[in-house]
């Protein structure tokens, strides 16, 4: 944790939606993180940036090591997902994860049924991102939509040799391990900092 880190601000709970409370309250913190990162020192923005580093390289090492040993196609899937949950602190990581997985999920599930309109057509391509932000808000995880939308461009857009059900199944598999890795490698980082560190 940060010390002498401002108040975070009235972020107006007025608002309907508790989403977007939410949405409202995180993007508060993290203005507030980012004003308070830079007031740190030289050293202290070096130390910091240097453990976030440590995280996603070994999130990233252990990734692309899990795909490589499934002989997974493409294992650099893993990777990007490990790095993208990544987050300085465990809950950011975990609730990053928890939002790349239901996007996997969503966009994976609705790029298979559009592949039955064949390859490249963007006509439905098109439609199908409209269908998986549109279905992730209705269902109030908004967070996973712009994930959907990029799993559904990757399952119907990315040539890959096979059946399309195999794409879709790869994609969420490969966001599953780098969600794997990027999980506990945060827990254990924040742990070590907690413990030994006292950041």
């Amino acid at each position: 944790m940060l010390r002498n880190a401002p108040a975070i601000p009235n972020v107006g709970l007025s608002m309907h939606d508790p989403q977007d409370n939410l949405f409202a309250y995180l993007t508060s913190l993290q203005q507030t993180a980012v004003s308070t990162l830079k007031r740190l020192s030289l050293k202290s923005r070096a130390v910091q940036g240097t453990l976030m580093a440590l995280r996603a390289v070994c999130a990233a090492g252990l990734a692309y090591s899990i795909g490589r040993a499934l002989h997974t196609q493409q294992a650099f899937w893993a990777v990007i997902t490990a790095i993208a949950v990544t987050q300085h602190d465990y809950a950011d990581t975990l609730a990053q994860s928890r939002d790349q997985f239901i996007g996997a999920i969503a966009g994976g599930i609705v790029g298979l049924a559009t592949a039955v309109f064949g390859p490249e057509n963007l006509a439905a391509y098109l439609v199908a991102v409209s269908v998986v932000i549109i279905g992730c808000w209705c269902l109030s995880v908004s967070t996973a939509a712009r994930l959907g939308a990029i799993t559904t461009t990757i399952v119907l857009l990315v040539p890959m040799n096979g059946p399309v059900w195999d794409v879709a199944l790869i994609r969420v598999a490969q966001v599953a391990i780098g969600m794997a890795c990027a999980v506990p490698v945060s827990w254990l980082f924040s742990w070590i900092e907690q413990r030994w560190l006292h950041i």
